[in-house]
């Protein structure tokens, strides 16, 4: 069994309630969801600049509610504007955007699958990419000078890829240097990172992981400098809760032993001796998705659900993760359901997007959001059909906008450390 899952528990069905009204500025648009998926309360609707949650990471807000779906005509010049195009253009769509950006997309998949679906699209001129610009940047360094890469709107960008500046890391670098430690130390960067870090840790030595083999990739840094059951350490960025959920529950590093590097604090809030003392360096970085999930959240779902099964990504806290009943990367999400038994119940703790298309996709599953409270990326979901209509139409005009270019440095050593994950087993 996999190490992170755990027993199943039994509770009440969840209760039936009312279709949701989700507001914005412009509209009121009524949400109506597959007969079997709960949709969050409007109560706990977190509206931008109205409302924080005291009891979620620091730094966590909810966004509130998606605007209303685009009008007709605008599905109509997408359609056009797509046609125009043809085969020049490549439109990828991550699994967090929005029902009208996906209808468009030629393939959808996390960050690592768009951007080696974007490579093994040589023929394609223009890689449309509607995700978030880390995504852009791994799409840009994999292909070729040929092709250009697009972000509908640049303002996609990713909360937890920006908690670790390149000038951070370095500092940071500079303190393991100074403890004495550097030399014992394998850089590992999450696939959701900046070029600019992943080409720190190419630099170092280091590599990238995903979501999904992010074990494979630990164990393979740790054997650089000992081994699991030696004294190295790896350096673990920009996301804590993956290093720290992998490392404890995966590779078996002592909790103790993982120590959490504070960017904003002198010497990153740690003393020399607890830096030498520890495996796992963990940058203080989260997702301000998968950060909201409390352990009070599961309560809750099996207070609610006979037989439920919680499921949450990795990136979720130590004690929702452990606390779970299974534990995956998006695609692992998306293929449990698949494998489900028609009538079972779940309780899923992702991006809302994503939930919610599950639940249509299986109308014979009971499929729930594990949080009350309605919160979706809110910078995945800038990207939204006028933007990408826009995109789509000026490239079909001649006009390319928005193109992702990597500096030729950072993306040689983001290669580095790229390709170095590419040869790792299993992927």
């Amino acid at each position: 069994m996999h190490p992170l899952i755990v027993a199943r528990v039994t509770r009440d069905p969840w209760p039936d309630r009312p279709t949701r009204a989700l507001c914005d500025d412009r509209a009121v648009t009524l949400l109506t969801q597959p007969p079997t998926f709960t949709e969050p309360r409007s109560s706990a609707l977190l509206l931008l600049g109205q409302g924080t949650d005291l009891a979620s990471e620091r730094g966590v807000e909810c966004s509130g509610a998606l605007p209303a779906a685009s009008d007709p005509d605008l599905v109509e010049r997408a359609r056009a504007a797509r046609a125009a195009l043809g085969e020049r253009a490549f439109v990828l769509g991550h699994h967090y955007q929005r029902d009208e950006v996906i209808d468009f997309a030629d393939v959808t998949g996390d960050s690592f699958k768009l951007a080696r679906e974007a490579a093994a699209r040589p023929e394609a001129e223009f890689i449309l990419f509607c995700g978030v610009h880390f995504m852009a940047e791994s799409a840009d360094i994999l292909t070729s000078d040929a092709q250009q890469v697009v972000l509908p709107d640049l303002a996609a960008g990713c909360s937890m890829a920006d908690m670790a500046a390149i000038d951070q890391v370095e500092d940071a670098w500079d303190v393991l240097v100074e403890a004495g430690i550097a030399e014992d130390t394998v850089p590992v960067t999450y696939m959701n990172s900046t070029a600019a870090i992943k080409a720190f840790t190419g630099r170092h030595g280091g590599t990238v992981c995903t979501s999904s083999n992010a074990q494979v990739a630990l164990r393979w840094a740790f054997d650089r400098v000992g081994g699991v059951d030696g004294t190295g350490k790896v350096l673990f960025m920009p996301d804590q809760h993956l290093g720290r959920n992998t490392a404890v529950l995966q590779l078996g590093i002592p909790l103790d032993q993982c120590v959490v590097f504070d960017p904003r604090k002198p010497h990153g809030g740690l003393t020399v001796q607890q830096l030498r003392d520890a495996r796992m360096i963990l940058w203080r970085g989260h997702c301000s998705v998968h950060g909201r999930f409390s352990a009070q959240n599961l309560v809750d779902a099996r207070a609610a659900v006979p037989d439920v099964t919680v499921l949450v990504h990795p990136e979720c806290k130590h004690e929702v993760v452990t606390g779970a009943d299974m534990v995956g990367s998006t695609e692992f999400i998306i293929k449990a359901l698949d494998a489900a038994e028609p009538g079972s119940a779940w309780a899923i703790g992702t991006e809302l997007n994503l939930v919610r298309r599950l639940a249509a996709a299986h109308p014979d599953k009971r499929i729930s959001y594990l949080d009350d409270t309605v919160c979706f990326c809110s910078t995945m979901n800038r990207i939204d059909l006028p933007h990408l209509v826009w995109a789509m139409e000026s490239l079909a005009d001649g006009r390319t906008v928005n193109r992702i270019v990597v500096d030729a440095d950072d993306a040689h050593w983001a290669r580095v450390a790229l390709d170095q994950m590419l040869a790792l087993p299993g992927l």
